[in-house]
Order: C-alpha cells, then sequence, then structure tokens
C-alpha cells in the first residue's frame, strides 16, 4: 500500500483519534490540515467516486458552517454532485472528518472497525 493521505481538523477530537490509531498500528501517512488546505472540487469528486458513499456523507454535518448555510435543506432540494463538490471545496469546515485517502479507497469518518478491515 502505498502511503495514505488523512485529511483532518488539527482541534478535531475524532481527527486526533484517528491519527492515534494510524501511528499506534504503525500505518505511515501524510498529514494535511482540511481548512488551511482545503480540499478541490475535482479532488472531492474522485474521493466521492472512490468512496462509494452518496455525495452527502462528505458533508460535516454537525458542523457550525453546515447548519449556517441551512445545508440540510439545500441537499433535500436537490443539489447536484457538482455543486456539492463545488461549495465543499470553498471551506475545509463543510468536510467530514477525517478523510483517508489510499490508492483505490476514501474513509469519511473514523469508525475503528472499518479502518482495521481495510488497512488490516
Amino acid at each position: 500500500m502505498d502511503r495514505l493521505l488523512a485529511l483532518c481538523y488539527p482541534k478535531c477530537s475524532t481527527c486526533k483519534k484517528a491519527t492515534k490509531w494510524l501511528d499506534e498500528h504503525g500505518i505511515a501517512y501524510e498529514y494535511r490540515d482540511i481548512v488551511l488546505d482545503n480540499p478541490t472540487a475535482s479532488e472531492l469528486a474522485a474521493w466521492h467516486k472512490a468512496s462509494g458513499l452518496p455525495v452527502r456523507r462528505l458533508f460535516n454535518t454537525s458542523g457550525k458552517a453546515y447548519r449556517e448555510q441551512n445545508l440540510k435543506a439545500r441537499l433535500d432540494a436537490g443539489m447536484s454532485d457538482g455543486e456539492c463538490y463545488d461549495l465543499l471545496a470553498t471551506n475545509g469546515m463543510l468536510v467530514k472528518r477525517p478523510l483517508l485517502v489510499g490508492d483505490d479507497f476514501v474513509l469519511v469518518g473514523f469508525r475503528e472497525k472499518e479502518w482495521e478491515e481495510r488497512l488490516s
């Protein structure tokens, strides 16, 4: 497996748990601050495809920015995938984290069992 890319927010407790888990399992990764180096729309499109998840799962639904922009209603109204990528690319705080990007997969959020199965 090539080196992984972990997109995280340094103050996020879940991101801290995820990177600690990677470190404890001796898994090499590149750390990227999701706010200082926000994903581009094209990266998000590729990662969405690799994740196999609905585009809604890329949104940080518990975040302040999500609530302030009333994104649930906008998504429910039928935003296209392209509109979602463009919007997510404007603010890293809108993106669900951590994102773990491998050569042929993307894990969205930290669920230890899922990470264990994928990375073992």
